[in-house]
């Protein structure tokens, strides 16, 4: 987070979404665009990247280890690719800012190389937990330094043979999968990767859109060491985890009748539609499509009243990044909202039970944090002030809930938005939210 940029948002009570709208490009698909744009043969194009302070930390990385990575207009890159070995040692550390995902996924890839490696990230990113990858990435012959905490800086040592791997995750987590996959495509013979749950499935289907042979049968994936990237173009789906703010904003806010143009709806992602429907929200697909491999559609939500439901812990992995916003959704609607299954939440960019559960109290509604998950009493939301502890998606949740707030609410500490969101404040003042910024 920029320190000599605090600034908080003010949001008056009030307002409706309405209109058509693209939210910024998918973070998820942004990162690994550079990734395997970088690892493959040829020049990869894309379009639609998402130019967030945490997509372009990846990018940065990259180019630090000798990537060339031409910046053309808005959401447009040419990456030349320098192949599977081509990647040169950084005269620095690797800084991946608030990026948990480029610090995972890059780990395995680093674990791979001739030479030595160290990333680090802010104060929020060097206090989260790596053991999840750098224990697997161990047993496949890496060599990894982390904190006595286990957590960044990460230091990883260069020319050791990797080895494949067989492996059962314990939690479901997409980042650990990739980390994995990504170090295997340096690996001796066929690693192999079995989750507990469904995870976001976007590096098998970039992999194979790479020209990569990714095995997939149930929750278990492999692929085969020795292989070679192929360039390819990419066109980046508008972001699900960003259009969720919206869709929880325009199904709240009485009538609300927004329309999200080709946002990506890969059946991985999709939990926060199904869980906002089991509520009762009118949320319609239209134009379903596939670009670059990615299932695409325009989503209309028009406002309608929800209920209070026990969410299926079967969706929780397919929702974990969009949970603080549908805790908003839970505060608006009627009777409890109850989330088990949920521990991952803990170890985000905060604790995001515990900090959505303080402000939510802040905002007069009950909330009951538990270890694995959340209680909350749907009510009337009030007047409140509310600390985002610097994570961005605490931030954007509040905001969306002062369109059902009887007063005006201040988030504070909003700086790191742009690590996702880069223009929320300008795209949902324009389809109506009385948002505004105090520095």
């Amino acid at each position: 987070m920029n320190l000599h940029n605090k600034f908080d948002f003010h949001v008056k009570p009030g307002g409706r979404l309405c209109g058509k709208m693209r939210v910024p490009g998918d973070k998820s698909i942004s990162h690994r665009s550079i990734m395997l744009g970088a690892l493959a043969d040829g020049v990869t194009n894309v379009q639609g990247f998402l130019e967030g302070e945490d997509c372009l930390a990846t990018l940065q990385a990259f180019r630090a280890m000798g990537v060339e990575i031409e910046k053309l207009e808005q959401g447009r890159l040419m990456i030349h690719g320098v192949g599977l070995h081509g990647l040169k040692p950084s005269e620095y550390a690797l800084d991946l800012g608030n990026s948990g995902t480029s610090m995972r996924l890059v780990s395995g890839l680093m674990a791979a190389q001739p030479f030595d490696t160290e990333l680090l990230g802010d104060a929020s990113l060097n206090q989260r937990p790596m053991r999840r990858v750098t224990d697997p990435l161990t047993q496949m012959g890496a060599v990894i330094g982390t904190t006595e905490k286990g957590t960044p800086p990460l230091k990883v040592k260069g020319g050791q043979a990797i080895k494949a791997i067989d492996y059962g995750m314990p939690v479901a987590s997409a980042q650990v999968k990739s980390c994995l996959l990504l170090a295997g495509l340096y690996a001796e013979g066929k690693t192999c990767v079995t989750e507990p749950a469904p995870t976001r499935d976007h590096t098998e289907r970039m992999l194979r859109g790479f020209g990569y042979t990714v095995e997939t049968s149930n929750n278990r994936i492999c692929l085969q060491g020795g292989g070679s990237l192929k360039a390819t173009d990419i066109d980046v789906p508008a972001d699900i985890s960003s259009a969720a703010f919206l869709m929880v904003g325009a199904s709240i806010a009485q009538g609300s009748d927004l329309w999200l143009e080709h946002v990506g709806v890969n059946p991985t992602r999709t939990g926060v539609i199904d869980i906002l429907r089991l509520m009762g929200a009118n949320i319609t697909l239209y134009n379903e499509r596939e670009v670059g491999g990615e299932p695409v559609a325009d989503i209309r939500i028009v406002s309608r009243p929800l209920n209070g439901i026990a969410i299926p812990e079967e969706l929780v992995p397919l929702a974990i990044d969009e949970f603080p916003a549908l805790f908003i959704a839970a505060a608006c609607a009627e009777g409890e909202t109850r989330l088990t299954g949920a521990k991952e939440l803990r170890v985000k960019e905060s604790d995001r039970i515990q900090v959505m559960a303080d402000g939510l109290l802040a905002c007069n509604i009950a909330a009951e944090p538990t270890p694995d998950g959340i209680i909350i009493q749907g009510g009337q939301l009030q007047a409140g002030r509310v600390a985002s502890h610097g994570d961005h998606r605490i931030a954007m949740s509040f905001a969306m809930a002062g369109l059902r707030s009887q007063g005006e609410i201040v988030i504070e500490n909003c700086a790191n938005v742009d690590t996702s969101f880069p223009g929320f404040v300008t795209l949902t003042k324009n389809a109506g939210l009385n948002i505004w910024v105090e520095s």
